[in-house]
């Protein structure tokens, strides 16, 4: 801005110097042709765009003129006093300095958010006094305010959880099975019988079978009873489809130990949404991706897949995590089928 407006000064400077050489006669006539284009001007532009050079050199040469002359600026003489009284002020204005309390710092406002989202119930005064608790000093108001800037209600109208809070409750304890197929190379087609943990989306892949049967299918349910031991009974609630092949047999195997069986509507696959994301997945990056040969090739895959995806593979509903990660290395021989397996080739 300075060395613009410079520029400004001594280009007025070298046209004045210009002037004082010519004569009287060609500064009358230059100022008569410059009189009428101001006029027709003033007739088409009502209110000139002017920047802040315009206006101290307008406001600096009408010191220098009479009054009565100030009739030949494309502006009022109000406005050009106006201009002048801006540039003293700002002269002698002193930036002022910030009153007031500084502005919460970024990770305190994470911290309140985070609180009063996974804590419904807790009020101001909870989370004020649970950050005081780890050495963060907010007071009850400004947790207010966040609260209210992030449109968070109070206590009380925020108390019920929602709808991924709910579901993720209920989450422990609910199981999941289905069956998908997989065709060989000759034109074989394999079924496979999965069942997966809400919770902590860990996959039991059971068997593989060319005649997947209801009495086949109802003791895949006991093998998986044997490999999950203690934590068997903590099944509250297991989720198929209307497949034939589900059998009051198989049912009975989760009624007993007080799990109570969901059967999804019919042609509603989102309704059993995680374990059909997770056939989705082993096709992508598995079966999809080599020839199959025979039962036992695909038992042999499968088994591998399952530890790489219990074990390896992370999920983002957990964060980035596996399923059920371990510190110890994984089994070299890729040729082991799982225990689940095993049961089901000896059945």
């Amino acid at each position: 801005m300075f060395w613009s407006f410079l520029y400004l000064v001594l280009g007025h400077v070298l046209r004045l110097l210009l002037l004082l050489v010519r004569g009287d006669r060609s500064k009358e006539l230059e100022i008569l042709a410059l009189r009428h284009q101001v006029a027709v001007l003033r007739r088409q532009v009502h209110r000139p765009d002017l920047n802040d050079a315009d206006r101290v050199v307008l406001a600096a040469l009408s010191r220098l003129l009479s009054s009565s002359s100030w009739e030949m600026f494309i502006v009022t003489p109000s406005t050009i006093l106006r201009w002048h009284r801006d540039l003293i002020a700002r002269r002698w204005t002193y930036r002022r300095k910030r009153q007031g309390r500084p502005s919460t710092r970024r990770d305190i406002w994470v911290a309140v958010l985070r609180l009063a989202r996974e804590n419904p119930t807790w009020g101001y005064q909870r989370i004020s006094g649970e950050l005081a608790g780890v050495g963060i000093r907010v007071p009850p108001s400004t947790v207010r305010d966040i609260l209210k800037g992030a449109g968070l209600d109070p206590a009380p109208r925020r108390s019920g959880p929602s709808w991924a809070q709910f579901l993720k409750a209920q989450a422990e304890g609910t199981l999941a099975c289905d069956l998908f197929h997989v065709d060989a190379v000759f034109g074989k087609r394999i079924d496979v019988l999965f069942f997966v943990e809400h919770a902590t989306r860990a996959v039991h892949v059971m068997g593989v079978t060319t005649n997947p049967t209801g009495t086949w299918v109802a003791q895949q349910a006991r093998n998986l009873f044997m490999d999950l031991g203690e934590r068997a009974e903590h099944i509250r609630f297991l989720i198929r489809d209307r497949d034939a092949k589900y059998t009051s047999v198989f049912d009975e195997v989760f009624i007993s130990l007080g799990a109570q069986i969901i059967k999804t509507p019919v042609l509603a696959p989102r309704a059993n949404a995680i374990a059909e994301r997770w056939i989705g997945t082993v096709r992508r990056e598995c079966t999809d991706r080599l020839l199959i040969y025979s039962e036992r090739h695909l038992r042999r895959v499968l088994a591998e897949y399952e530890r790489h995806y219990n074990q390896h593979r992370p999920h983002r509903a957990r964060d980035r995590r596996p399923p059920q990660p371990t510190s110890k290395a994984a089994p070299t021989d890729s040729t082991r089928p799982s225990s689940g397996a095993r049961k089901s080739s000896a059945a």
